[in-house]
């Protein structure tokens, strides 16, 4: 009976070991992928912070264009 209690433990503790060593690797494959989406989050951000950039400047040329059709509305 103790053997048999003894072999019932061991196999608990051998089945949280396995359960504990996979889950180890989630967390480190997880962590993998946090720090991919991390570095991918900032190159958006960086291009989306360009692109912001661009546009205000296209939005400034077109409102100088504008500016100028009008002017020469006035004139004529």
């Amino acid at each position: 009976m103790t053997l048999e209690l003894l072999e019932k433990l061991e196999k608990k503790i051998q089945n949280a070991v396995d359960t504990i060593s996979l889950l180890q690797m989630e967390v480190e494959e997880l962590k993998s992928d946090k720090e991919a989406l991390s570095k991918t989050t900032e190159e958006l951000q960086f291009a989306n912070s360009k692109l912001t950039e661009e546009h205000q400047q296209w939005q400034s040329r077109l409102s100088a264009l504008v500016g100028k059709i009008e002017e020469v509305e006035e004139t004529m």
